[in-house]
C-alpha cells in the first residue's frame, strides 16, 4: 500500500517513550510501525490510532525477523523514512545482584537491537534518501552515556556502545543521505523505572527527569534535524563537556551515591 505520509518504524512501541513517539507522529500525519517483542501491546496501539500503523511482533535480537520487519514494512508503506531503534531493557542493582542471563539480554537488545534494526532499515533508507530526501536513524541511548553508572553497570555499557556507533554511522552514512543521532534522556518516568524491583539511590536522588511524552517531542525535532546527540535538557549537555573534561569530578559524585546507599 503505497502511502505519501512519512514514516517512521519504531521499536518497543508497545509501552513508554515508544508508545508516546507513535502517537506524537501518528498525530502529525506520519505513517506508523509498530513493533515490540509485546505483540499483543502494539496491537492494542494500532487500534487506538486506528489507519496509517501496520504492527507487528518483533525480538529484535533476532536479526532475520528483523529484516522480514523492515520488508514488510517497506512493502506496507511503500516508503521508508526513519528508523527508531528505541526498544532497550534495564535491570538496577548491582553487579553481582544482577542474574548473568540478565547481563547478557541487556547487551543482546540495548546492542544487538541496534545493530539489526540498522542493518534492516539500510537498504530502504538508502532508496528512500534516494527518492524523498534526507532519512533518519534514530537510536534511543541515555544519560548515563556520559559516565559509566553504577546499579546499571551493564545497561551504562550498552548505551556507550550505542553511542560510539551512532557517532561512527553519522560519518559513514552521511553521503548517502542518511542522518544517523541519538538521543540521549536522564531518567524517564516510564515502566522501565517504576517496575524495577531494586530501584538505584541514583533515581531516588536525581529524580525522574523527563515524561515519555517529552522525549517524544527530542524524538520528533531529531527525525527532521542534523545534529548528532539531542540531549533531554540543557544540563545534560553541559554535564557531558563538563564530564569529557574532568572525570574526576563526575567519579566523585557517583562514588558519594554509593557510599549514602551503604
Amino acid at each position: 500500500m503505497a502511502s505519501p505520509h512519512r514514516t517512521v518504524f519504531i521499536t518497543g512501541a508497545a509501552t513508554g517513550i515508544g508508545r508516546e513517539a507513535a502517537r506524537l507522529f501518528h498525530a502529525r500525519d506520519c505513517a506508523v510501525g509498530l513493533y515490540d517483542v509485546n505483540g499483543p501491546g502494539v496491537e492494542a496501539l494500532a487500534a487506538e490510532l486506528g489507519s496509517r500503523c501496520f504492527a507487528a511482533e518483533l525480538d529484535v535480537t533476532d536479526a532475520d525477523a528483523f529484516a522480514e520487519a523492515a520488508d514488510s514494512f517497506q512493502n506496507h508503506f511503500g516508503r521508508f523514512d526513519v528508523i527508531l531503534n528505541n526498544a532497550g531493557v534495564l535491570q538496577m542493582g548491582r553487579f553481582e545482584q544482577v542474574p548473568l542471563k540478565m547481563h547478557t539480554r541487556t547487551l543482546d537488545v540495548n546492542i544487538g537491537g541496534v545493530v539489526n534494526g540498522v542493518a534492516a532499515a539500510l537498504p530502504h533508507l538508502r532508496a528512500n534518501a534516494g527518492a524523498h530526501g534526507r532519512a533518519h536513524i534514530i537510536n534511543m541511548c541515555s544519560a548515563s552515556s556520559l559516565y559509566g553508572t553504577p546499579d546499571h553497570s551493564t545497561y551504562s555499557a550498552s548505551k556507550f556502545a550505542v553511542r560510539g556507533l551512532t557517532e561512527a554511522l553519522n560519518l559513514e552514512f552521511e553521503s548517502q543521505g542518511i542522518v544517523v543521532c541519538d538521543v540521549l534522556p536522564a531518567y524517564v518516568d516510564t515502566e522501565m523505572i517504576s517496575e524495577q524491583e531494586d530501584t538505584s539511590q541514583l533515581v531516588e536522588s536525581m529524580g525522574l527527569e523527563h515524561t515519555p511524552a517529552e522525549v517524544a517531542e527530542l524524538i520528533w525535532a531529531a527525525a527532521s534535524g542534523e545534529k548528532l546527540h539531542w540531549f533531554g535538557n540543557r544540563q545534560l549537555s553541559i554535564s557531558d563537556r563538563l564530564t569529557r573534561l574532568f572525570p574526576t569530578a563526575a567519579r566523585a559524585v557517583f562514588r558519594r551515591q554509593l557510599e549514602a546507599r551503604s
